[in-house]
């Protein structure tokens, strides 16, 4: 008996293979555009679910679903053109299924992300989100995510801090919301918090580094960008200057896909100061003069090489990459080298559990070379202005030593024997688990790691010009960074009637931040030696902070019969950079979104026939910014001295504070989006208006009290603008098209608050001021007497007379009147494309130092 039940089951066994095997279904077929076009790159999706692929060159994709199920749909998605959803027709077998899409131009069904806590349409949000795609990062040819930014953000402000290969860059967007703090957006890479902090370890009278050079653009598959605290609310205490989201290229199923680019990059000086080349000196003798800009700029080359392999069969997606970039400088003996390597799995354990993890490695090297800083007040490019060029400031060819410019140090022999380097080692690692356990209930915990070491070196040999350090120099700085996050996110999607869905999140996260500085330096070498310990007189530092930071945050967003859309947050912040009596700060945001279009009046109207697609939208919001609070601010601290070789302590002279809280911001904004003539003409309009309040100002104490200042919440910024983004499709035919963006933002800003009237800003030449009642930054400098006619009043000797009542006032505004940018692309074929870039900054005054 026992045999024969075995037999049984053994043979219902074999019968249910068959079962197992066509409880699956292959989907095969292709997208293309209105005229039939094939659509590489076109995003193919289980709607709902990770389950995807991507179409190939010929728009032709196979996508296979292990485990069907019946009302699944099919949805095709592609920048630029409206999404196509279809319903799955069988559960089992080959299906063949074909897509046809539509220009959209403003991609009012593009998934975003950002500042939603979830993933949701553009056409559902009370805000803003502009977005850059991979076609854009890849054409831009920025070598630096923050530069590829540039001109494709309405009221983002990009600019370089130097010209150096690795300079730094500053992003700013919708104006400056603080003066203490750095003003530079919240970072996010997939999901995890990045450090984009990149402090002067050794000042060389230049700006910094910044860290977003570790990432490399060909890795990235969009990025998301939200301006103000009406979207960034549900970021909390970190987010007053916006937020930039990344998102890395993910594998997709199919085949291995073998990626490679290389490219040759040059650049040179584009224009070089004229020099005074007169073979007479002022007394009419005979000199010979040189152009020390001969001897200083260079046309540089750098090449950039880039491997990737990515694909996924089955349950499993893969992508790995590794890449090289090298650069070098507009100045002579200045270079950048980036190594980078990059990998990430994607795992779907069951139909309710999906796991996946990232990584990324990047070995950075630069060399650079003193603007200034320790060596002298004037640097290796700055100081050639003010040397005579009748001195050739070259190595004599006898005894090679190089000429002495007295108070000036000789900028070629900066350049040539000055040793000024940097190394940086950084990893960014990510893991995520995703379950899905019931019907519209999803759970998420994501994990980020983001850890460097940065190194920089400097060494000046003995003999040399520089002043003061004619014995020599030799200094080494550290800094190690860690940061942790955690996050944990649950979310209940329940719909309520037929023409009402609920949407519902609650999310916790923590932050842990570890900082580690050490410095040391000696000067008066021993010859032929460049390590510290080799130096006469040596001074250590030593800097050691830890920061914790939580939040929980409440979000519920009603979908109003497809058309109307309101989403209301709630987010809670403690930090241990907060003063005692400020530990918890509160941070809410309310938004509504109506797509007017979809309601039937305006479709049975003309409305409908001049406007396809129009949408209303407001947010209203609160931000924190607490960059401008060190983590020992609350405290008042005490400095380690020494005193007859005897340890000891003092106490600062800033007093501490238990009311110190983060910088709050306020937005309004509002705005429109609608489309034009077959949705091939799309228009983003935005009015905001924000107001910082509690901004952290040093305020002046009564000496009795032992101390000379204090941090303290008093100052108030205001920022107003416009933001108009337009985008067209004017040609459009087979094998040619044509798109063309342009972009407009105007802010005005205004800073209140400030003691005595006017605060000078830190480490600009005493020239940059926060002036009541005046935009953030304005030059406040000397100025020359003028008469009734304007005309400059001079002296007998005709010498220029500098003003005395009263000595400064302002003499520039470095905000611009406004921003603006047009791009052109034009697609031949399937394999070229050309495309211009044209950005203008009006209206921002530039303080010259040459002219100085």
């Amino acid at each position: 008996m026992q045999t024969k039940i075995n037999l049984l089951a053994l043979a219902l066994m074999f019968l249910m293979i068959p079962c197992l095997i066509f409880a699956q279904v292959t989907i095969q077929g292709k997208v293309t555009d209105e005229r039939g076009e094939p659509l590489p790159g076109a995003n193919v999706l289980v709607k709902g679910t990770s389950m995807g692929t991507a179409t190939d060159s010929e728009g032709k994709f196979t996508l296979l679903i292990p485990s069907p199920e019946p009302g699944m749909v099919i949805e095709t998605r592609f920048i630029g053109y409206k999404t196509v959803e279809k319903p799955l027709p069988k559960l089992s077998g080959i299906v063949e299924m074909s897509f046809r899409l539509m220009v959209d131009a403003l991609q009012f069904d593009e998934i975003v992300v950002t500042g939603t806590s979830g993933i949701t349409t553009r056409k559902q949000l009370g805000n803003a989100v502009s977005t850059v795609n991979v076609r854009d990062l890849q054409n831009s040819g920025a070598t630096a995510i923050d530069m590829a930014l540039s001109g494709k953000i309405p009221g983002a402000l990009v600019q370089q801090n130097s010209g150096n290969p690795a300079g730094g860059v500053t992003v700013r967007l919708r104006g400056t919301s603080t003066v203490l703090g750095t003003a530079d957006p919240l970072y996010i890479v997939d999901g995890v918090i990045v450090n984009n902090d990149s402090p002067i370890l050794i000042d060389i009278g230049g700006g910094a580094q910044n860290r977003l050079v570790d990432l490399n653009p060909d890795d990235i598959e969009r990025i998301e960008v939200v301006k103000g605290a009406a979207a960034a609310a549900i970021y909390g205490s970190r987010a007053n200057n916006g937020v930039v989201q990344i998102f890395t290229k993910r594998g997709r199923q199919g085949a291995p896909r073998i990626t490679y680019t290389s490219r040759f990059m040059t650049s040179a000086v584009r224009k070089t100061l004229d020099v005074n080349m007169a073979p007479f000196d002022r007394n009419g003798n005979p000199v010979q003069r040189f152009d020390w800009q001969d001897f200083i700029f260079r046309t540089a080359i750098g090449t950039e090489q880039y491997l990737s392999v990515s694909g996924g069969s089955g349950n499993t997606r893969f992508f790995t990459s590794g890449s090289y970039l090298g650069n070098q400088g507009i100045v002579e003996n200045t270079f950048f080298r980036r190594y980078n390597g990059r990998a990430r799995v994607d795992q779907v354990l069951s139909d309710w559990a999906t796991v996946s993890a990232g990584f990324n490695y990047t070995h950075s090297q630069s060399t650079d070379i003193p603007q200034g800083g320790l060596t002298s007040n004037y640097g290796a490019l700055t100081g050639f202005i003010f040397g005579p060029n009748t001195f050739d400031p070259r190595p004599d060819p006898q005894t090679g030593e190089y000429p002495n410019l007295g108070i000036l140090a000789n900028p070629v022999e900066v350049i040539d024997r000055f040793d000024f380097r940097q190394r940086t080692n950084r990893v960014i690692g990510n893991g995520q688990v995703l379950l899905t356990p019931l019907k519209g209930m999803s759970f998420d915990y994501t994990i980020g790691v983001d850890f460097y070491n940065q190194t920089a070196l400097a060494f000046i040999p003995i003999g040399t010009s520089a002043p003061g350090l004619a014995n020599g120099f030799s200094r080494r700085a550290q800094r190690e960074f860690l940061q942790v996050n955690n996050d944990f996110n649950l979310r209940y999607q329940l719909r309520l009637s037929e023409k009402l869905q609920s949407n519902s999140h609650v999310g916790f996260t923590l932050q842990y931040e570890q900082v580690e500085n050490f410095s040391a330096q000696s000067t008066d070498l021993s010859p032929v030696t460049e390590i510290v310990s080799a130096g006469t007189f040596q001074s250590l530092g030593e800097f050691r902070s830890k920061t914790i930071i939580y939040g929980i945050f409440f979000q519920e967003t009603f979908n109003i019969a497809d058309r109307l859309y309101l989403t209301g947050t709630a987010r809670f912040d403690a930090s241990s950079r907060f003063g005692e009596n400020e530990r918890w700060q509160f941070f809410p945001k309310g938004s509504f979104s109506y797509l007017a279009s979809d309601e039937d009046f305006w479709k049975e109207s003309f409305l409908g026939k001049l406007f396809p697609t129009f949408k209303l939208r407001a947010a209203i919001g609160a931000s924190g910014g607490l960059t401008a609070i060190g983590p020992f601010d609350r405290f008042t601290n005490y400095i380690p001295v020494s005193y007859d070789a005897k340890a000891g302590l003092r106490p600062s002279t800033r007093l501490g504070g238990a009311d110190i809280k983060p910088e709050r911001q306020r937005e309004i904004e509002v705005g429109a989006d609608f489309n034009l003539f077959s949705d091939r003409l799309g228009f983003e309009f935005t009015y905001y208006n924000q107001h910082t309040s509690d901004l952290l100002l040093e305020r002046e104490v009564a000496l009795s009290t032992g101390f000379l200042n204090r941090l303290q919440n008093v100052g108030e910024l205001d920022n107003k603008g416009v933001e108009l983004l337009i985008r067209a499709v004017p040609f459009d035919r087979p094998n040619f098209r044509w798109t063309s963006t342009f972009t407009f933002a105007a802010n005005r800003n205004e800073v209140n608050g400030i003691e005595n009237d006017i605060l000078i800003i830190p480490q600009s030449f005493g020239l940059v001021a926060a002036i009541n009642g005046e935009p953030l930054g304005v030059f406040y400098g000397s100025y020359f007497q003028r008469d009734e006619n304007g005309n400059i009043v001079t002296d007998e000797n005709g010498i220029p007379q500098r003003a005395t009542d009263p000595p400064r006032k302002i003499i520039g505004d470095p905000n611009p009147d406004f921003t603006a940018s047009l791009i052109n692309e034009f697609n031949i074929g399937r394999h070229w494309t050309v495309r211009a870039q044209f950005d203008a900054v009006v209206g921002q005054d530039v303080f010259n130092f040459t002219r100085r």
